[in-house]
């Protein structure tokens, strides 16, 4: 569906996105993530014709960006880090104006900016001006307005930065329901968390290059993470440790009291092996807690740093 090829941008002597590629699938929920400037918001500005690659091409349904960048803004929706919205006008007045951009009008325009006001929990508010609105009010028209024409791809780049945990709820569950419903999506995010609910495929950037592509569970597994399994079981269980590490599959398996814990790349075939030979010795678990690999284990693994590291030179250079 979405083809990203090669892209490059340069500013100055400093490379902010070197020769970047992935392609994103319909109905995908795609995640880009990397550090305060990787480079995630200057690729994302290219994707959607805000700013011209040094290098590289962006294609829709097989369409490049260079010559038919307009087909590809009316199937993009886009909703930025900065509040995009008028504060002088009421939340319908700015969806009624930003869908008219987009050549809508009459019935099709009112059904549109209607759906978008629900789906923003902002229909009660919708007469009010904007700059009465709360922060988290804000964020969520500035998503609206980027559904309002029923874009095919909706990019959002850091939709909940600074805002309260319930507006981050919201937004979390409106944006799942989108998935859920058939839209594709692409996201950034700080927050690890929200990609690991939200995205079924991602790209890490870091220094301008992306280092891991891949499923949620493949970029998990890049850290060498193993899923970690304890039981609490019903006795002594070193002879069914000494037997569970004859098996190659299984690592780390450490008795400590009754409690029994192994790692595996295989989480529930470990368990099943765990419990079937606690049962020869018949012993059985009263208890198992299964803590998956990190995806964030992961992140730090691959760039070294915490998301919300950043280098003040390259950000600057990014924004």
């Amino acid at each position: 569906m979405l083809s990203v090829q090669g892209l490059t941008k340069r500013f100055g002597k400093q490379t902010a996105v070197n020769h970047v590629s992935f392609e994103v699938s319909p109905g995908d929920s795609f995640g880009l993530l990397g550090p305060n400037g990787a480079g995630k918001s200057t690729t994302i500005s290219m994707m959607v014709g805000l700013i011209a690659p040094d290098d590289g091409d962006v294609s829709l349904h097989g369409k490049s960006i260079k010559t038919h960048a307009t087909y590809i803004k009316r199937k993009i929706g886009l909703v930025p880090q900065t509040i995009a919205v008028y504060g002088h006008l009421s939340a319908r007045e700015n969806l009624e104006f930003w869908g008219t951009v987009y050549g809508m009008h009459g019935q099709k325009l009112r059904d549109n900016v209607d759906w978008c006001l629900r789906l923003a929990g902002l229909a009660d508010n919708a007469r009010q001006r904007v700059d009465q609105y709360s922060g988290g009010m804000k964020r969520r028209l500035n998503i609206a307005v980027g559904l309002v024409h029923r874009p095919e791809i909706l990019v959002m780049d850091e939709p909940t930065v600074g805002i309260d945990p319930q507006s981050r709820n919201h937004i979390l569950e409106t944006v799942k329901g989108l998935v859920d419903e058939g839209m594709t999506v692409i996201y950034t995010s700080h927050y690890m968390e929200e990609v690991q609910f939200l995205c079924k495929r991602l790209a890490i950037i870091d220094h301008g290059d992306v280092i891991a592509y891949g499923s949620l569970n493949d970029v998990r597994q890049l850290a060498g993470s193993h899923a970690t399994v304890r039981m609490e079981v019903s006795g002594e269980a070193e002879a069914v440790a000494e037997e569970l590490r004859q098996d190659l599959m299984l690592r780390q398996i450490v008795v400590a009291g009754q409690t029994l814990s192994l790692q595996s790349t295989d989480a529930a075939q470990a368990v099943s092996k765990a419990v079937l030979a606690l049962s020869r010795h018949n012993l059985h678990p009263t208890r198992i807690d299964v803590q998956e690999p990190n995806l964030e284990a992961a992140f730090l693994h691959l760039t070294g740093r915490q998301l919300r590291d950043a280098s003040e030179t390259g950000e600057a250079l990014l924004k």
